[in-house]
């Protein structure tokens, strides 16, 4: 594998098939993760390859320690290496603090947080034996500000950062930079299902008077994914319009 790859977890909709598709415009060969969403994933890998680019599917959830330790052992003994993992997969299962139940707290945390562990863990490896790499963490604004109803979430977004900013202090000496995008209200499938009420009461916090893209919140990890970004590691980008 001659190109550059990148791994992209959660791939199958929303911010994840717009990164997996900004990063295969950018030449990147994308290695495009999904747990649930099979048919979403195979046809992002086949719109990516109709337009020229290289992709592939991969099976694993990413809470799953020993399941993302046996895929990055296959993905590098098959294509060699990976140069940047984007850590978007992500779960929400809302509700008061007071009400929430002890499963809907561990599945958040251990998709999102622990998810993001996993990867890192077991993909930072192999970038430390090439001396390079790029780690891509998708926090929140829920992560930096709170949100009521979502206190599983936001603990998990905020463990995102802290995680971000630990790894690039211990993976910087080696040529490895991890940051962290922060996106605030952005229009996808997961936020369409939020009442017009709350989406209005959102809109009226935000400067520029609009929800996020997909397109917004892949343009900066394109930025980061590059050699531009060379320089760049432990930050925390808010792409959120001012809110």
């Amino acid at each position: 594998m001659d190109r550059k790859v990148a791994l992209v977890t959660g791939a199958g909709r929303g911010i994840g098939r717009e990164i997996a598709l900004t990063l295969a415009g950018d030449g990147f060969y994308v290695v495009a993760n999904y747990a649930h969403s099979s048919r979403e994933a195979e046809e992002l890998v086949e719109e990516i390859c109709r337009t020229g680019g290289g992709a592939e599917a991969v099976c694993f959830d990413v809470a799953d320690f020993a399941a993302v330790e046996s895929a990055a052992a296959d993905i590098i003994k098959r294509l060699g290496h990976v140069d940047v993992l984007v850590n978007n997969a992500g779960i929400t299962r809302d509700g008061l603090l007071m009400a929430m139940k002890e499963e809907d707290f561990d599945a958040v945390i251990g998709t999102n947080l622990k998810g993001a562990f996993n990867t890192m863990r077991h993909f930072s490896r192999y970038m430390l034996k090439n001396r390079g790499g790029k780690i891509i963490n998708l926090s929140s604004i829920s992560g930096i500000v709170g949100n009521p109803g979502q206190a599983n979430y936001s603990a998990s977004k905020a463990g995102v950062i802290g995680l971000t900013k630990s790894a690039a202090k211990e993976l910087g000496g080696k040529g490895i930079t991890v940051n962290a995008v922060a996106p605030g209200f952005v229009e996808t499938e997961m936020t369409a299902a939020l009442p017009d009420r709350v989406k209005e009461e959102l809109l009226s916090r935000i400067p520029l008077k609009r929800g996020g893209t997909v397109a917004d919140i892949a343009g900066v990890v394109s930025f980061l994914a590059s050699g531009k970004a060379d320089y760049i590691t432990g930050q925390v980008i808010e792409v959120n319009g001012g809110m």
